[in-house]
């Protein structure tokens, strides 16, 4: 026996040919795709040069201006301006939550403020907090001193007030005293 191995026979030359296979156009398409993107881009981009041509008003009407106005004018921002608020901004009520009474004895009446912003809310600076203070008169022992915050140029935050009346028939009545503007 022999330690050789068969040798596979040699093929025929040239190799036979192939069928000729059809093109694939999707390499026509994508190109495609990409020129007209690419178009739809830089017309774009014309169109946006074009439009923002109004440089030339401006130019004329800053040549005219001194220059000192100029630069003073560029560092100053736009600061929008907010209403001066105080006790004569707004309008108080108490709105009665609660009362209980006791014949002759008098009641005990819990009440709430019910503020009035008399100018525009977007006038109020919307990071300022505003304490309104508030006096009630009403109470046996004497008038009650309360203090609301005005946040958020429409937010109110306070605490109802508990009063005890000398009867049914005690008037309570409410005024601001005071308006601070904090931050």
């Amino acid at each position: 026996m022999s330690d050789t191995t068969p040798t596979p026979p040699m093929p025929d030359f040239p190799p036979p040919p192939r069928p000729a296979q059809k093109k694939s156009r999707t390499n026509l398409v994508i190109i495609s795709a990409a020129a007209a993107v690419i178009a739809a881009v830089v017309g774009t981009g014309v169109a946006v040069v074009q439009s923002r041509d109004d440089s030339k008003p401006a130019a004329t009407a800053q040549a005219s201006t001194p220059a000192k106005d100029v630069d003073a004018a560029a560092d100053e921002p736009d600061e929008p301006t907010y209403t001066a608020i105080d006790a004569d901004s707004f309008t108080i009520t108490l709105r009665t939550t609660e009362r209980q009474c006791f014949g002759s004895a008098g009641c005990n009446v819990t009440v709430e403020p019910d503020l009035t912003l008399l100018v525009d809310s977007d006038s109020v600076d919307p990071d300022a907090v505003y304490e309104v203070t508030y006096e009630i008169r009403g109470d046996e022992s004497g008038p009650i001193i309360e203090t609301a915050e005005l946040s958020d140029q429409t937010n109110l935050n306070y605490r109802p007030s508990i009063l005890s009346t000398a009867s049914s028939r005690t008037k309570v009545s409410v005024k601001i005293t005071d308006v601070i503007e904090q931050g």
